[in-house]
């Protein structure tokens, strides 16, 4: 008869044998899959936790300017960047929002010193940063401070004279988006008008005692780099910060700037808490489920074995009489893999409908929070085939490992010790 036959006979007189077999692969199919549906799971996670957070790199500098900015962001180490001029301006009528404690004798004449000239009592003076992307500025990017109307400062807004301002200054001073306000260089010779595209709510709060106006952040302006420069504050930048993907890439992109900008006389800060807050729990997660795939299959194949040897065991009368009729001994063999890989086949496909269902939760359990909500649990192609081919490995190694020894017996040794 043949070995394929024999082996359906045998899975169908030995129900009971055939049931457990099947539920082991069952167990095994399930855990595997749910391994690989959360390595996948935490790479997307990861790699979107990359792409919307990064690593910020800040480099400040003498020889800093705009060009040596492009030339920084320009790199394909850099996904984005934003670079920031700083300065002091007094608007002409527009009123800053102020502290209510007193103003102390000798402020008005130090905050003078900061932006003079025509463009309005110093003291009042606002701090204006000119940038190129208002949605890269930390606050900004983590979502503490917020846009309530309009829109922010794009890259695409370089060569307009636009403003992004506080609620609490635009409602003291009854400006809304699309209005104009008029901006003072910091001599006061040079005077710009500016269009509001939006305002910005951020929750640090006015101070209660009496600082200047610019250093309050419901003072502060944000309008693009050009527009900045060109109102007379210059080319040289306070700084850049430029967003990379990981900590390795930092260390690279530090070097660059250390190539452009000369050995001294620059500093690169590197943050990366946001990234790692982010990132090395979705690793250790990963990791683990890594291990646990690991774990799962060579237990699985250990189990498997012992069960296939005691059962090859049970069977010695049955092999030895086989054998003294002129069977193969690769045949005996193949009897018992086929009987392994006919539970593991259904065994594995039941496990695929399984598998996503009970892995959402595990998954729900064990991966951090994102922002963008729960990591979702793709089964793709590739993941149920990697199940299936570890899965008939474990069965092709559950079967021949110990078969290998009950072949190498001859007919009469196997009839004489079974009786």
């Amino acid at each position: 008869m043949n070995f394929v036959k024999r082996a359906a006979h045998s899975l169908a007189a030995r129900k009971g044998r055939t049931a457990m077999l099947l539920g082991i692969f069952l167990v095994i199919g399930v855990l595997l899959l749910g391994s690989s549906l959360l390595r996948g799971a935490t790479a997307r996670q990861e790699a979107e936790a990359q792409r919307r957070i990064g690593v910020d790199v800040t480099v400040r500098g003498d020889g800093l300017t705009t060009d040596t900015a492009a030339a920084l962001g320009g790199s394909p180490l850099v996904e984005r960047y934003n670079p920031m001029l700083r300065g002091t301006t007094a608007p002409p009528g527009l009123d800053p929002v102020t502290p209510d404690a007193p103003e102390p004798a000798g402020a008005e004449e130090d905050g003078r010193d900061g932006a003079g000239g025509d463009g309005g009592d110093g003291g009042d003076g606002l701090a204006l940063s000119g940038i190129r992307d208002s949605g890269l500025l930390p606050d900004f990017a983590r979502g503490r401070t917020e846009l309530v109307a309009g829109r922010g400062i794009t890259a695409h807004d370089a060569d307009r004279e636009v403003l992004l301002l506080e609620e609490r200054l635009a409602e003291r001073n009854g400006l809304r988006v699309g209005d104009t306000v008029e901006l003072a260089s910091p001599d006061g010779a040079v005077r710009t008008s500016f269009e509001i595209i939006g305002l910005y709510r951020t929750p640090l709060p006015t101070p209660a005692a009496w600082v200047p106006p610019r250093d309050i952040p419901a003072n502060q302006l944000y309008a693009p780099l050009p527009a900045v420069s060109a109102l007379g504050f210059g080319s040289a930048l306070d700084e850049v910060v430029l967003t990379v993907g990981s900590p390795d890439t930092a260390r690279e992109l530090a070097a660059l700037a250390e190539e452009l900008l000369g050995p001294d006389g620059f500093r690169a800060d590197v943050n990366d808490k946001a990234y790692r807050e982010q990132v090395e729990p979705l690793q250790r997660v990963g990791a683990l489920a890594g291990v646990f795939g690991w774990l799962t299959s060579l237990g699985g194949a250990a189990v498997l074995g012992l069960i296939v040897t005691l059962e090859i065991r049970s069977r010695r009368a049955e092999l030895g009489m086989l054998l003294s009729l002129g069977e193969r001994k690769w045949r005996l063999l193949g009897q018992h893999t086929a009987e392994a890989v006919a539970v593991a086949v259904p065994a594995l496909a039941l496990a695929a409908v399984l598998g996503l269902a009970l892995a959402r939760p595990a998954g729900e359990a064990l991966l951090p929070p994102s922002p963008d909500g729960p990591a979702p649990l793709l089964m793709t192609a590739g993941d149920v085939g990697s199940v299936a081919a570890i899965g008939l490995g474990i069965a092709l190694a559950a079967t021949v490992l110990p078969g290998a020894a009950i072949v190498r017996l001859h007919p009469r040794s196997l009839l004489t010790h079974s009786e």
